[in-house]
């Protein structure tokens, strides 16, 4: 699948490389990864800029548009690509490409108005309204044991006071301590705090509009004014708020020392987490490799993460609803899927202009949350069992978790009356249903295990069988 995050990988044809979805490839500097991250599970993503004032974008999933990141894209679907970007965080783009929906509802909506103008009102009016403490109170509600910042995305406003102003644009970054103030709000709940940040896109050093792949690698910024920039915002950003996640994105400039960075940054914060898109040419150590939105299988051999919007897109977008965002039910399966797999799953929200989490991103946060409460103990702290994947005689899918004393199917589908799962307990094992310490009544069959499930079960996406060694 292309997505935005592996739009430049497909363009770069070798000269660069953004390697989402990959597995680095293996590297004697790796050290251990710091147990809390493969013990959390979920995160939370935030995408937030001036775009979420107009915000739009057309609902699709990008990778219906294009075969899974192929460098030899006809320039024709190259540029229907960029022409009809579904990511709304992404409009100051999509709004400067002739003949796209963005720029004709930019025309009809705002006529001339420059971008500037967006950044201004969010600057100026959204920012100093905005309250961190919801955000951080919901994504405790979801279950989430880190958040992870947009401190900067490709239009290149900063969500912090930096000491690091924009060298070409006068005002291009906030008063207010949007970053500070939301690590302290999630951390006062329990949660570790991360920061993403554009480095090998910012589109105030140029390249607008991006139409096709060679635009995409002529915008990336270069020169040793934006290598000083950016190398200093990153020491920013550990020196003062010690993220717990270092999330880059579009890969690291070729003439600055990440090994130096990272050196840095593990001193300041020695169980912090760093990911795979710092690679531009060269690969560079990494704590875990990133997938996007329907890559949710990665490698067995390494820590991943796999992100993606509730909808299609991970800036807010007024166009989306119900019917273009995952299900409840659909959430909760994939996150189950991932962990079973050995993942983690970031799930991003899109706030409004005015910081407001939309309620169908809402709903399903707290879905997902409700579920964990019951079912958590097959997802946090489990590790994957000798195989992730399972069926019922009935058909049902079942995903498999391994806990200190446990093992855990976890079957999409409401319990109830008998479910005969394939996997053989031992012949004294105890089987549980999650969230109740009662024995369930089992016993063996060829196929695995026919287990007894109480009657009356409230309908829910997956059940939980915790079978005891």
């Amino acid at each position: 699948m292309i997505s935005r995050r592996t739009l430049l990988g497909a363009a770069s044809a070798g000269a660069f490389t953004l390697a989402a979805g990959r597995a680095a490839a293996a590297d004697p500097r790796r050290r251990p990864l710091p147990p809390w991250f493969d013990e959390v599970k979920l995160g939370v993503f935030v995408h937030w800029n001036a775009a979420a004032i107009p915000a739009f974008a057309p609902v699709h999933l990008l990778r219906d548009l294009a075969p899974p990141s192929d460098p030899d894209l006809p320039l024709w679907q190259q540029q229907q690509i960029w022409r009809t970007l579904p990511y709304a965080e992404m409009y100051q783009n999509t709004m400067a490409v002739p003949g796209s929906e963005t720029s004709r509802y930019h025309a009809e909506r705002y006529g001339d108005v420059p971008y500037d103008g967006f950044v201004e009102q969010f600057r100026d009016r959204m920012i100093p309204a905005w309250d961190p403490r919801p955000w951080a109170e919901l994504f405790e509600q979801a279950g989430a044991g880190y958040v992870v910042l947009t401190t900067k995305t490709e239009d290149g406003f900063l969500l912090w006071p930096s000491a690091h102003t924009n060298p070409g644009k006068r005002g291009w970054q906030s008063a207010r301590d949007v970053v500070g103030e939301l690590a302290n709000a999630v951390r006062a709940r329990g949660m570790r705090f991360g920061t993403y940040y554009s480095e090998g896109m910012d589109w105030t050093f140029g390249g607008l509009p991006i139409t096709d792949n060679t635009k995409l690698v002529e915008a990336l910024p270069r020169g040793e004014r934006y290598a000083k920039y950016t190398d200093a915002h990153w020491r920013e950003l550990v020196a003062r708020y010690r993220p717990s996640v270092l999330w880059n994105d579009y890969g690291f400039l070729p003439n600055l020392d990440a090994e130096a960075l990272f050196e840095t940054y593990y001193a300041a914060v020695p169980d912090g987490v760093v990911n795979d898109r710092f690679d531009m040419g060269r690969p560079l150590p990494a704590d875990f490799v990133t997938l996007e939105y329907a890559e949710t299988t990665g490698p067995a051999d390494r820590k991943w993460e796999a992100c993606r919007g509730i909808g299609t897109s991970f800036g807010y977008n007024r166009l989306e609803s119900d019917a273009s965002c995952l299900s409840e039910t659909g959430l909760v399966r994939m996150f189950a899927d991932i962990v079973a797999h050995g993942g983690n799953l970031l799930i991003n929200v899109g706030p409004t202009g005015s910081g407001q989490i939309p309620p169908e991103q809402r709903q399903r946060l707290l879905a997902l949350g409700k579920w964990l409460r019951t079912n958590g103990d097959a997802i946090y702290r489990t590790r994957p069992w000798e195989r992730a994947k399972g069926i019922t005689t009935m058909g049902q899918q079942i995903r498999y978790t391994a806990s200190e004393t446990s093992i855990n199917a976890i079957v999409f589908d409401t319990p109830g009356p008998v479910v005969e799962i394939d996997m053989h307990p031992a012949a004294n094992a105890r089987v549980t249903l999650a969230g109740s310490k009662d024995q369930l009544r089992w016993e063996p069959t060829t196929h695995g295990a026919r287990v007894h499930l109480p009657r009356g079960s409230a309908r829910q996406p997956a059940f939980t069988l915790r079978i005891w060694h």
